[in-house]
């Protein structure tokens, strides 16, 4: 059962639709997402807290949500707009549809908004911070100040909010058949807002990881021992998250192998002395190409993040591997003087294509060699 809904946007502008899920109030930065598949996946990925997805494929909910997907325990995003709705989808493995999902977790989306002239204002101003709200709820005007009184993602730590309360172990891999074993090597995972695709991937490599929490101190780290050390994806800005890039850097100097995805490429090269900024409207989908500056190889890859690490400011320990074929950013590293590297988009690719995954393989191998 829709409702009238509003879009407002800081600069003032109000964009109106059909409500569904619950009836409510909700504020963040909205981006455009250009994935054609896994709605349900990008919208349970922590990394999307405080963000507003606008979905540039104009059909979402063909598919349903299923029991399997999803990549975290709830829907982080703060809402979803697209342009239409499919209330009956129509996919074998379905369990019940978008709008049941989103009232399950108590979350709106907003449909019959021209997605395609929304995503030119935002290529063209970059994210802007967005309320969504029934109309009943709120005035026009009330919503474009709700929308500007929003703090923005720059200069927020959401790693803290999104992590694991309580350490856990993981050790379930992508197929049925993965046979539960425990690793030669003992992983720890860092929870920035890590997804569990990736968990499966680092255990088809190791076996069980130990997954911590993104506060936990340098010394609950070691008390695990690690052989190695996964640093996550996660939202929010990195330079803030000052307790992860202290313990990268002591990791560092003990020559720990790393690897570090998205929030975690971003703290890793914090660490390394290198500095981060906000980009105009970030990289969010599963088509972005990316080469490899020492293969030439292209790779098609699935990205989502708002801030990048500045490849004018890369010390000499720090060797870039990756840059982004859309704008030239820097998409990943490797130090020279330590057994570290990172990659800015998502290789365990959930959703999006999985050529990047190899980077699991060259993790596995930096761990045999240095443990």
């Amino acid at each position: 059962m829709s409702f009238a809904a509003i879009i407002a946007l800081e600069d003032g502008t109000i964009l109106e639709g059909n409500g569904y899920g619950i009836e409510t109030i909700e504020v963040g930065e909205i981006v455009f997402n250009t994935s054609m598949t896994g709605y349900q996946e990008i919208i349970t990925d922590p990394s999307y807290k405080d963000q507003i997805i606008t979905f540039t494929h104009p059909h979402i909910g063909n598919t349903g949500i299923n029991d399997d997907d999803n990549e975290s325990d709830m829907i982080h995003a703060s809402g979803i707009v697209i342009n239409e709705l499919c209330d009956e989808p129509s996919n074998w493995r379905a369990t019940t549809n978008l709008e049941t999902f989103l009232k399950k977790n108590n979350k709106m989306g907003i449909a019959g908004i021209d997605t395609r002239s929304l995503t030119s204002l935002l290529r063209e101003k970059g994210s802007l911070k967005a309320c969504i709200a029934s109309k009943e709820k709120l005035s026009n005007e009330e919503a474009i100040n709700k929308a500007k009184e929003f703090s923005g993602l720059e200069g927020l730590d959401l790693a803290k909010v999104v992590s694991t309360t309580n350490s856990y172990k993981w050790n379930e891999g992508i197929w049925p058949d993965f046979i539960k074993n425990e690793s030669k090597y003992k992983i720890v995972a860092i929870d920035f807002g890590i997804k569990k695709n990736i968990l499966r991937l680092l255990s088809e490599s190791f076996g069980e990881i130990q997954v911590v929490n993104a506060e936990s101190s340098f010394d609950e780290i070691m008390q695990h021992n690690p052989d190695g050390v996964f640093l996550s994806n996660g939202p929010g800005d990195p330079e803030p998250c000052s307790y992860a890039i202290e313990n990268i850097r002591k990791l560092l100097e003990l020559k720990i192998p790393i690897f570090g995805i998205c929030l975690g490429h971003q703290l890793l090269s914090l660490a390394a002395n290198a500095s981060t900024y906000k980009m105009k409207f970030g990289h969010h989908g599963a088509n972005h190409p990316v080469q490899d500056l020492d293969s030439g190889e292209v790779f098609i890859t699935s990205q989502n993040h708002g801030f990048a690490v500045d490849q004018d400011s890369l010390p000499k320990s720090i060797r870039p591997t990756h840059i982004s074929l859309f704008d030239n950013s820097l998409q990943g590293i490797e130090l020279t003087d330590s057994p570290a590297f990172s990659f800015q988009g998502h290789p365990e690719a959930s959703p999006g294509p999985q050529e990047i995954q190899l980077l699991f393989n060259k993790f596995q191998k930096l761990v045999e060699e240095n443990a």
